[in-house]
């Protein structure tokens, strides 16, 4: 039995004895030290039981606990057990694959659409690539290299509106290396001046492409970033 079933075995039984407190217990004020660890020690497991009561069907859960609890013979052996767990953990995974398959499918048409029709508007730079960049504020300064630091504010969401993350919101600009970011960034933060602040929108390739960046960003997800280049970092 590994790590995980015995945790899950220890917190069920202890769940099911709380299941059966009696209304004074259950109503105490918790004035000892023991009564006071123990509330806690339940609230630990309930937390726990919590993160995953969505993979349960409760009436087997409670059916496989009171059989334990009351020492009658399990209804599975231990293969069927092992076979039960790993037969749900392959399940599951092939419904989270399915479902980001379909994630990605459907944003990579978003994507697709969105960024020909953006390219339409009046403005719009579409690079060899397919990055478009649209001039919110122009500088004057120099453009910095791949190899060099810069110091930016930044906005990003998706093409829903949905921020995922922002250093404006932060209030707190951000120092990097060009060449260590997502592709897209790299290109066309080289487009900018020193002062100057542009609006990207990087297709999924670009950025995080199938794989997305969980949780915030699904794969193929097409970004919508304002940039403003404050400094090249010596």
């Amino acid at each position: 039995m590994n790590r995980f079933s015995s945790s899950l075995l220890a917190c069920s039984a202890l769940l099911a004895g709380w299941l059966a407190l009696p209304t004074a217990l259950a109503a105490s004020e918790l004035n000892s030290s023991k009564e006071r660890y123990s509330y806690a020690v339940g609230q630990q497991i309930g937390s726990q039981i919590q993160q995953i009561s969505d993979t349960l069907e409760m009436q087997a859960f409670m059916l496989g606990l009171n059989d334990l609890l009351a020492k009658k013979p399990a209804r599975l052996t231990p293969e069927e057990i092992t076979q039960a767990m790993n037969e749900y953990r392959n399940v599951t995974q092939k419904e989270r694959e399915q479902k980001m398959q379909n994630s990605a499918e459907q944003n990579r048409k978003k994507g697709t659409a969105y960024l020909e029709e953006h390219g339409k508007k009046k403005g719009v730079v579409t690079t060899t690539s397919g990055l478009q960049y649209e001039v919110l504020t122009p500088g004057k300064g120099p453009k910095p290299k791949a190899e060099d630091k810069v110091k930016v504010h930044y906005h990003g969401t998706l093409l829903d509106g949905t921020v995922f993350d922002s250093s404006v919101a932060r209030k707190e600009p951000i120092v990097f290396p060009l060449n260590r970011v997502i592709p897209g960034w790299t290109e066309g933060v080289q487009l900018m001046p020193v002062g100057s602040k542009y609006r990207f929108v990087i297709p999924a390739k670009l950025a995080y492409g199938a794989t997305g960046a969980p949780p915030k960003i699904e794969p193929e997800s097409t970004l919508i970033f304002e940039v403003e280049l404050l400094e090249i970092v010596p």
